[in-house]
């Protein structure tokens, strides 16, 4: 059977681990605890490849405990149970029990609640790793009890070091520019760098910018369409429109769309940002952005591609105003403090007799024959003075 490369050359120790000095250099908290055996319980929280699953291995080796491994994809509370009796065996010598969870956010609410005993008392030390924002995907009880560590992409140093010693174990030899190129085409991800040197050596050719390339595809792109990434991304889209940084919205719109976002998702969101950002400055915008969305519609991805480039960048470069916005804030503002007002008898419809004996229509003057100079349109008793006096 063949181990993946990544797997054979996963750090033992901390020497071996390139990385992370914010979570594991000199004088972190991480650190300090791991040399005065004092852990407790935690969340790494990162992206794919930063050495989440790496480094909670080496922290088992150091407290020399007995490390437990789950993937929450496939696992549940059957096996909680059996690792709990584990643990209790365990405890009986005096040895500590490091439950990893990999994926811990798609653990549900029950399962993720059935770990709160067994961490209050001590039998388990929890480690779990999630790509997700735990606030959005933890539960606050078990959160509540773990420490969150935050792992960042590594950097194109970090992984030309991973890729060196990865050349030192297998016999590879690669040049600086080589190494270079494999670092710019991880995305941050230590796993995907070792990949590529692995299709290097599967390939039994020399290493060379053209093979890499081939190899490598295109960058892996760090994306959640679920997730918070997902939300980071349209906000920094939606800011730099409004910035009027056609460049940067043009950066994170193809980021989006070639990270697999739905593309009538982006659309419906360069519909809200021409009435809300543009609105009257550019009554155009609205309709470029729903044929933006047309598009998207009726030919698919990746066709509809270079409409939402256009749209994005017609947008971003488009005069801007917010009296829209304003003005359907002020308008929910007033509902809220006047409620339901009844609407003025002379704008009432009157499609019965008895509708009309009573009042309904009487006075209204229909504009288009008649001067309409003092008619009201607005109900007695609005409350909003900011409301009163918009003008559109």
């Amino acid at each position: 059977m063949n181990i993946p490369l990544a797997f054979q050359l996963r750090p033992q120790n901390l020497k071996e681990f390139f990385g992370q000095e914010k979570i594991v250099g000199p004088n972190t908290w991480l650190r300090s605890v791991i040399e005065k055996d004092q852990l407790a319980s935690l969340v790494f929280w990162g992206p794919p490849g930063t050495g989440k699953t790496t480094l909670a291995f080496i922290i088992s080796k150091e407290a020399k405990a007995d490390f437990v491994s789950l993937s929450a994809v496939s696992s549940g509370i059957k096996d909680l149970k059996e690792i709990v009796i584990r643990a209790g065996e365990n405890r009986r010598f005096n040895k500590k029990t490091i439950l990893f969870i990999d994926e811990i956010h798609r653990w549900n609410k029950a399962q993720q609640d059935a770990l709160l005993p067994h961490i209050e008392n001590g039998l388990l030390v929890l480690i779990g790793a999630t790509t997700e924002n735990p606030s959005f995907s933890v539960n606050s009880s078990l959160l509540s009890r773990l420490k969150v560590l935050i792992l960042e992409s590594l950097s194109d140093n970090d992984l030309i070091n991973i890729i060196k010693r990865a050349e030192k174990n297998t016999g590879l030899k690669m040049g600086q520019k080589e190494r270079k190129l494999i670092a710019s085409l991880s995305g941050g991800d230590a796993r995907r760098a070792l990949n590529i040197v692995e299709s290097i050596l599967e390939s039994n050719e020399t290493p060379n910018l053209k093979l890499i390339k081939e190899l490598a595809n295109k960058p892996q792109l760090h994306y959640d369409k679920d997730g918070e990434e997902h939300y980071n991304l349209i906000s920094a889209l939606h800011k730099s429109l409004r910035g009027s940084d056609a460049k940067a919205a043009l950066y994170w719109i193809i980021r989006m769309l070639e990270s697999g976002e739905d593309p009538l998702y982006v659309a419906r969101r360069l519909i809200r940002f021409a009435s809300e950002d543009i609105g009257l400055a550019n009554n155009s915008a609205l309709m470029i952005a729903n044929q933006a969305y047309e598009a998207c519609a009726k030919i698919g991805w990746p066709e509809c591609s270079l409409s939402l480039v256009q749209a994005t960048i017609y947008l971003a470069k488009s005069k801007k105003s917010i009296a829209v916005y304003k003005a359907y804030n002020l308008g929910m503002d007033e509902i809220s403090q006047s409620g339901s007002l009844p609407v003025p008898i002379h704008l009432r419809n009157a499609p019965t007799k008895f509708m009309k004996d009573i009042g309904y229509g009487k006075d209204y003057k229909y504009t288009p024959e008649e001067d309409d100079t003092g008619q009201n349109y607005l109900p007695d008793g609005l409350k909003n003075q900011k409301f009163k006096k918009l003008v559109l």
